[in-house]
Parts: C-alpha cells; structure tokens; sequence
C-alpha cells in the first residue's frame, strides 16, 4: 500500500517511526503537513476517490507511533475536513484547497497553543523557583523559557531520559537560551528531588480521568514529587486528549527496539536475557497537581469536563 504514497509521505512515516521527528507537538504538526502536501501528490476523478486515497494515506501515518494520541487527533482533523467538504457538495479542485487551508490552520494552531501554554504555564512559577523537567517536550520548555523570558531567576534540572536521551536536547537548549541547566541521571530524580520546587513536564497523550501517558520514568519522577510534596505540572495541548479512553478503551504503550537499551552484539552473547523497552509510562492523576493548557489550567479531575466542552459533549 506505501508505493501509491508520495516519497515525502513516505519519508515522514520514517522520521516518526524512527523518532527523527519527537515530542507529540512536532509529530503531530509534520503528519499533518505531510498530508497536506499529500493532497496535490496525484490526480483524482472524484472526491470520493479523493477521500478514499487520503483516508489510506492517514491511516499508514498513524501506524508510525501508537501512543502519541496527538498523532491521530491531528490527523482526524484532515479527514474530518474531506468529509466536511464532500457534505458542502464542493467539487475536486476545491474541495482540495479547503482541506490544505484547513491542515495549514492546524498547524498554526498547534504551534500558537505551545505559546498560549507557557503564557499561562509560567503563571505557576516563583521568582526562584528550581524546576525538574524529564524528556524534551515543547510545551514543558515553553513554560520554562516564557518564565526565564519574563526575568524570573529559575535553575532548571533536566534527566537525561535513558535510553535515547531526549533529555540531552532540552538541556542543551535552555543552557543555549540562557538557562541554568544541570543534567542528572534518571535514577538520580529521588536524590535532587528535595531541591525542586516544580515538576513541569509533557505530555503525549492525557485519559479523559486526568491520567497522563508520557515518557517513561515521568510516573517515578511524579511518584517521588508527590512524597516530597513537590507541585506536578502537566503542560500539553487540548489535542493531546485521547477521546477513546472516554469510551472506556485504554492508550497502548508502545514498545520499541531491545537495541535501545542494549547492543545487538551484547545480547547475542547473551541469548537468554529478555528485554522490554516501553517507550513511555502512565501517570495517574492523584500526583498531577494540574494541567495547562492553551484553554486554561484544569486540575486533573476537570479534564473531563474539558473534554466534553471541545467535542460538544452533553
């Protein structure tokens, strides 16, 4: 099926497969824009066969990841749109042109939520204040970087996120950016904990009870936050809401690579050893203190009530 796909679909399916491309945001927005490019790839009778041919190419994205439920939601935005259009009665050429429009107005709106969300994120932070941060989530830096923008005197610990070291890059650009940055290892967060003021991480999906899934090692840093009665925050976009969990179906957890955790030479010699390598964990909302997003601060308990307000819910 990937051959009747442009090469730049193709190649963004490979960069989101590989993790080239990381964090929900960015996955999200480069999906989202391969579709649009997608959409003048090859001439179509009809905008049923249109439709027909998007919804195939949709569907091999979101094969990519997953977990990242922003990678779905972000998706269904274009498709929704065909079919929303296909309803108005528009013909090919048009019908073409208003989903690319819509797929572009995504993508606006994604990255002006990460602005609007450390805005309202950085509302949360004291003059002072020692912040742990885990992964490289965009939202988390935008809360940070908004913060040290607004001429608030922040450290800022960073762990290195084992095994592919997403951490490495967050600390890299807020120590680039001006910041003062320590790394530390992952299994180091229960020893520095007592000097943190703020847990703020991401997110790549939230349950509709307030439940995040993020990277793995995100429910041990808020596990420890929460005996040393540190604030947890949660920053993440509104599209980042899973809307099967309402109906009760749980977020999979993506397994990835043995060979991320140890070197195809070293497990040969060892054939026995099993390895399991989740790619991310699940936080509960009992050690979430809250969760900003581009609408606002919600404990995670309200949630829910977000979710119904944006699908329209009774």
């Amino acid at each position: 099926m990937s051959e009747e796909f442009s090469s730049k679909l193709k190649q963004t399916f490979e960069d989101i497969r590989t993790m080239k491309v990381r964090g929900a945001g960015r996955i999200a927005r480069a999906a989202v824009a391969a579709l649009r490019d997608e959409i003048f790839y090859v001439s179509d009778s009809s905008p049923e066969e249109f439709y027909k041919r998007m919804q195939a190419a949709a569907n091999f994205l979101k094969s990519s990841r997953p977990t990242a439920v922003s990678l779905p939601n972000g998706i269904n935005t274009v498709i929704k749109s065909i079919q929303k259009g296909i309803a108005q009665g528009l013909d090919l050429k048009s019908l073409k042109e208003y989903v690319a429009k819509e797929a572009e107005t995504f993508i606006q709106k994604s990255i002006e939520a990460q602005k609007k969300i450390g805005e309202i994120g950085t509302k949360r932070i004291v003059n002072g204040d020692t912040i742990l941060t885990h992964c490289n989530s965009q939202s988390a830096i935008s809360v940070i970087e908004t913060a040290f923008k607004e001429g608030k005197q922040i450290k800022v610990f960073v762990t290195e996120t084992r095994p592919r070291f997403q951490g490495r890059l967050t600390a890299a650009y807020l120590a680039d950016h001006g910041i003062d940055v320590t790394l530390i290892p992952d299994t180091a967060a229960r020893l520095y904990m007592r000097k943190i003021d703020k847990v703020v991480v991401g997110a790549d999906a939230i349950a509709v009870n307030g439940a995040v899934v993020n990277k793995i090692g995100t429910s041990q840093i808020a596990a420890l936050a929460f005996e040393s009665r540190t604030r947890v925050m949660v920053a993440a976009e509104t599209y980042k809401i899973s809307p099967q969990t309402y109906w009760g179906e749980l977020i999979e957890i993506e397994m990835r690579s043995p060979y991320e955790v140890a070197p195809k030479s070293w497990l040969d010699k060892h054939p026995r050893i099993k390895v399991m390598n989740p790619a991310f964990d699940i936080t509960p909302p009992q050690y979430i203190d809250f969760i900003v997003t581009e609408k606002g601060i919600y404990p995670p308990q309200g949630i829910i009530m977000l979710f119904k307000e944006l699908y329209e819910l009774a």
